[in-house]
């Protein structure tokens, strides 16, 4: 009896000790759950890195951006492996190039698929996104989501909160910064937080606030170095594409409206005219401008309105971080600025984007963690879209599944530069016909060299950007780069068979 005594009293307390481990062990669960960092995600839309003070633009200051790079790092060669807004976007959710997520133009996005964002639930995150989703199927793997339909609108947009529209009125930049600082404060205070938040500026047609209406209005913008090219050395496809600045910008985009009362014909005569002549009022005096005058007037017209949408995204972005310090989040919170692609701003006569010339290649890629990241540095090996999601998820404690194309550069961010780190990268862009006329081409680019075939034409393009960083001649018919040509002839098709690139969607997307 006594032993049966003891046998019961010491079961008991070792029971007791058990359970003592295990609440302990939960705890020290939830306080590493609690740890993990908060990830904030802000990306603009067609901001090019030369408008950000930061990457010393002649143009523009960019006050509020400048903080996330003082005190974090700056990436000086960020590149988009399909620069248009859905396969990029495509890209940063799913870590895989487009011929594999299959997001290669304006198609739909599978979103049954794997992303970073149902990853990071999954593993406890409180998850959101807001702002432009711009992939055509519903966001999955967020808890919250509101989104414009489309590209959405500048004034008075309409928004889809969980599957339910409404229109909102206001200014889009404040309403989507407005939405994610109630997804922060709304948050559980238990649990890490993903948020995505995606502004519509600075894309076309460029509308600023009023508060931002008239900025610019006594200043002209310095035009940039390739304003002329006249693309004398280049293949078929420069002329052919249909962005120029002298040429391409709409009335919509110039923000002139036609006489009143004009038929059809009438109608049909002056939008012909105003692309070769046009009557402006410069400083109250009206002038007729043609050539090279009228091309200046729409470069002013159009960069001013340009960097007038970037300035109230600059705006956003420091509500934003005024909001992480005063919450006592800032310490926890990783927080990323980037854009889903680079734009030209008159580089080479052109905007929009899609070429893998340097301007639209290169995305802006800053990076804020105190304490982890080294404030004010700058790293110039390079990363890709397809980095981000594998760099989330290393940041997050989650392994990195097999599938994803793309590398966690955290290793980068700690300082440290792997030697395997890659040297060179792949770019493909498959939207043609289409908008503007660009054709369909892929490439190689490494660090002093990039490769461009432009398939469907035949034509080779190759830019030393060491002796012309504005790729303004090109060399591929140069005897002197014959050995250089070959060697990256079969580094791009080392690429492509790597990546697992064998033409698939070249005649068209998977869902349109």
């Amino acid at each position: 009896m006594t032993n049966r005594l003891k046998f019961s009293s010491s079961m008991r307390i070792l029971l007791s000790f058990a359970i003592l481990l295990s609440c302990l062990a939960a705890v020290a669960a939830e306080n590493a759950t609690d740890s993990r960092p908060n990830i904030l995600f802000i990306m603009a839309d067609d901001h090019a890195a030369h408008a950000m003070s930061c990457y010393g633009s002649k143009i523009n200051k960019t006050p509020n951006l400048d903080r996330i790079a003082n005190e974090g790092m700056r990436f000086l060669n960020c590149f988009a492996v399909n620069s248009i807004c859905t396969p990029s976007r495509a890209a940063i959710l799913t870590g895989k190039y487009s011929h594999i997520n299959g997001v290669t133009v304006f198609n739909r996005f599978d979103g049954s698929q794997p992303t970073v964002a149902k990853m990071l639930q999954k593993a406890g995150y409180h998850t959101g996104m807001i702002g432009k989703w711009h992939l055509t199927s519903d966001p999955t793997g967020f808890d919250y989501w509101n989104i414009l339909p489309g590209q959405g609108k500048y004034h008075d947009p309409d928004f889809i909160e969980m599957g339910k529209r409404k229109a909102i009125q206001g200014y889009a930049t404040d309403i989507i910064t407005d939405l994610s600082l109630a997804f922060l404060k709304d948050r559980p205070q238990d649990k890490p937080f993903f948020l995505m938040c995606h502004q519509k500026a600075p894309h076309r047609p460029w509308e600023p606030d009023v508060k931002h209406a008239h900025m610019y209005d006594d200043v002209e913008i310095p035009e940039p170095e390739t304003f002329n090219d006249d693309y004398k050395t280049r293949s078929a496809a420069a002329p052919e594409a249909t962005m120029r600045i002298d040429k391409n910008l709409t009335r919509s985009d110039l923000k002139i409206k036609p006489p009143p009362g004009l038929k059809p014909k009438e109608l049909a005569e002056w939008n012909q005219k105003v692309d070769l002549e046009m009557e402006v009022d410069i400083k109250g005096e009206k002038k007729t401008l043609t050539g090279q005058p009228l091309k200046k007037w729409k470069y002013q017209k159009y960069i001013k309105d340009y960097l007038r949408c970037i300035a109230s995204v600059d705006d956003s972005v420091g509500r934003l971080l005024d909001y992480l310090e005063q919450a006592g989040l800032k310490e926890n919170t990783i927080v990323i600025y980037t854009s889903d692609q680079g734009f030209f701003l008159g580089d080479h006569d052109w905007f929009d984007k899609r070429f893998m010339y340097e301007e639209s290649l290169r995305m802006p890629f800053l990076i804020r963690s105190p304490g982890k990241i080294k404030a004010g540095t700058t790293e110039s090996d390079m990363i890709l879209n397809v980095d981000f999601a594998p760099t989330f998820l290393e940041y997050a404690g989650l392994p990195i599944p097999s599938e994803i194309q793309g590398r966690s550069f955290v290793s980068l961010l700690n300082g440290e530069h792997p030697k395997d780190w890659r040297k060179a990268m792949y770019y493909r862009y498959y939207h043609y016909p289409g908008d503007h006329q660009v054709q369909q081409h892929y490439g190689v680019r490494t660090e002093r060299y990039k490769l461009i075939y432009f398939h469907r034409i035949n034509q080779w393009e190759l830019y030393d950007l060491q002796e012309d960083p504005h790729e303004l001649n090109n060399v591929y018919a140069d005897a002197r780069y014959g050995a250089t040509v070959n060697e990256l002839k079969a580094e791009l098709e080392h690429l492509r068979k790597e990546l697992n690139d064998h033409d698939q969607y070249v005649d068209g997307p998977p869902n349109p």
